[in-house]
């Protein structure tokens, strides 16, 4: 008989157990049940792994993208408030081959059929430009990292999800102008690339140095993928220019560099766009080799102590340093990313932009904010070699050295033995 009531007391229980479970299940809120099952942030990147951009992509945003994923995720991830918890970051990386068409399927694949909560941006202009409307119809935010351009500049108020990090064309040439004037610069001899980079920028230097009454000789385009520059530096140095404006990237900046030693073409001004910002540059032309050598950027550990700061524990990790353009931008802008998707509480995209295009947040660059979809914060916009060390040689208070002109004359690297 005690036996019995035992029992019937173990079932009793057991059905307001069922009981309880049942109704906690049916009154559960969608949050609660979305919090039990989301365990991370699944981030689609496309990038260049390969082909002609693959060298420039990990030297430029590559190792930073990477360097925050893994920061963050050693912190536990974005504390996301609709989850009640950190998440960490889940990047799924597809190759685009260095090809724009191939670049617009894998991203849209990565949102449409990987259902991404975040993306990561292509590397070069004219893949932003191509990945910004695609970003824009899916309502995913978009930092614009490693690239820009004026047509996109156009077009923010019918892409409201793209957010320009770089400086370029706009403000990269103004400037360079603005230091060529101030040295004496009277006459320049122009080489771009067959892509959207090269043509906004020649197209902005054409512009601004004829009303800085510098003399632009020549202005010839090149195909992306061209070594040889031979013939077009031995027609530069004929014509007894002042300056040199290479409008292109790094797989193209190497070989120049190298035949403009070769042929004896050293100007008093030797600038390039992508390329000499790379302390690989003059690594492999040793710094006494590259000295007074200009390009684009700029800015280095005398910027900011968050700079600074960014600067020592890049190398430390890679081994090697930062490139003097890009990489504060891009870590900045990572900075602030993290701040606006933590601020938002969720992963919903809109939300998130929302609170981009009004907030400014402390990064390693200072204050770090968009008007109108521009980040507007560049630490500099033209530096150069002197002695090892990237300078800012922009006209104004941004200058951390004067400008060494003319180049001393190129001292090429001894053979390798």
């Amino acid at each position: 008989m005690q036996g019995r009531r035992h029992k019937m007391r173990k079932s009793a229980l057991l059905a307001v157990f069922v009981a309880i479970s049942v109704t906690a299940a049916l009154f559960c809120s969608p949050m609660d049940a979305a919090a039990q099952t989301k365990d991370k942030i699944r981030v689609g990147w496309v990038t260049s792994l390969s082909g002609v951009n693959a060298p420039g992509v990990m030297v430029t945003s590559g190792n930073v993208y990477k360097m925050w994923v893994e920061e963050v995720n050693a912190q536990g991830g974005l504390f996301i408030k609709e989850y009640g918890k950190k998440l960490p970051l889940d990047v799924t990386m597809y190759d685009d081959k260095s090809d724009i068409g191939t670049m617009t399927k894998l991203l849209e694949k990565t949102i449409v059929e990987d259902k991404v909560d975040l993306i990561f941006c292509p590397w070069d202009t004219a893949f932003i430009f191509a990945a910004a409307p695609i970003a824009n119809k899916y309502k995913k935010v978009l930092l614009g990292g490693s690239g820009g351009a004026l047509k996109l500049k156009a077009r923010m108020k019918d892409l409201p999800y793209f957010f320009q990090v770089l400086s370029f064309a706009d403000t990269h040439m103004p400037a360079l102008g603005d230091v060529f004037k101030e040295l004496g610069v009277k006459s320049v001899y122009i080489a771009y690339i067959q892509d959207l980079h090269g043509l906004e920028y020649n197209e902005v230097a054409r512009e601004d140095f004829k009303k800085k009454g510098i003399d632009i000789v020549a202005a010839k385009s090149f195909p992306l993928d061209m070594q040889d520059f031979t013939p077009l530096l031995k027609e530069a140095k004929a014509a007894n220019v002042d300056a040199f404006a290479g409008f292109l990237y790094p797989q193209n900046a190497f070989p120049a560099t190298g035949q403009a030693m070769e042929v004896g073409f050293s100007p008093k001004a030797f600038y390039m766009t992508v390329g000499p910002c790379l302390a690989g540059y003059r690594d492999a032309f040793t710094a006494k080799g590259i000295d007074g050598v200009m390009g684009a950027g700029a800015w280095n550990v005398k910027t900011s102590p968050g700079a600074k700061d960014f600067f020592e524990r890049y190398t430390k990790k890679w081994g090697m340093e930062p490139e003097g353009w890009g990489t504060l931008f891009y870590y900045a802008s990572l900075q602030f990313f993290k701040q606006a998707i933590e601020e938002a509480g969720t992963l919903d995209n809109n939300k998130i932009r929302e609170v981009m295009a009004k907030k400014t947040y402390q990064t390693a660059m200072g204050p770090f904010n968009f008007t109108n979809g521009i980040n507007l914060n560049h630490p500099g916009e033209v530096g150069q070699w002197q002695n090892g060390s990237w300078e800012v040689i922009d006209v104004g208070p941004k200058r951390t050295a004067k400008p060494l002109y003319p180049k001393p004359a190129w001292q090429p690297p001894p053979p390798k033995k």
